[in-house]
C-alpha cells in the first residue's frame, strides 16, 4: 500500500500503526540501525514488486541511494527482490 493510499488522519480518525507498539519494539530491540534499515528497504522493495523507483519514493530516498544500498546488500550475499522497473 502506498502512503497516499492510507486514509487521511483526522481528529476523529487518528492514524493507526499497522502493529501495536508492543509488537514493534521487540522487533527493534537488539537490532542495529543498519539491520533495521536493510529490513525496511527489502520489505519495501518486496511490497513494490521490485520496482526501484516506487520503492525509493516510498522510502523518501533517491533512486541512486536505493541502488547503492541494493548493490551493498547483494555484495553481502543478501537476496534482493528482482528488479521490475
Amino acid at each position: 500500500m502506498m502512503p497516499h493510499e492510507f486514509p487521511a488522519a483526522t481528529p476523529e480518525n487518528p492514524p493507526q500503526p499497522s502493529l501495536a507498539l508492543n509488537e514493534i519494539v521487540p522487533l527493534l530491540i537488539g537490532s542495529t540501525v543498519g539491520e533495521i534499515e536493510r529490513e525496511l528497504v527489502l520489505q519495501t522493495l518486496a511490497r513494490c514488486d521490485g520496482n526501484r523507483t516506487r520503492a525509493a519514493r516510498v522510502l523518501g530516498v533517491s533512486v541512486r541511494t536505493l541502488r547503492n544500498k541494493i548493490r551493498q546488500y547483494s555484495a553481502e550475499g543478501i537476496d534482493v527482490p528482482a528488479h521490475h522497473d
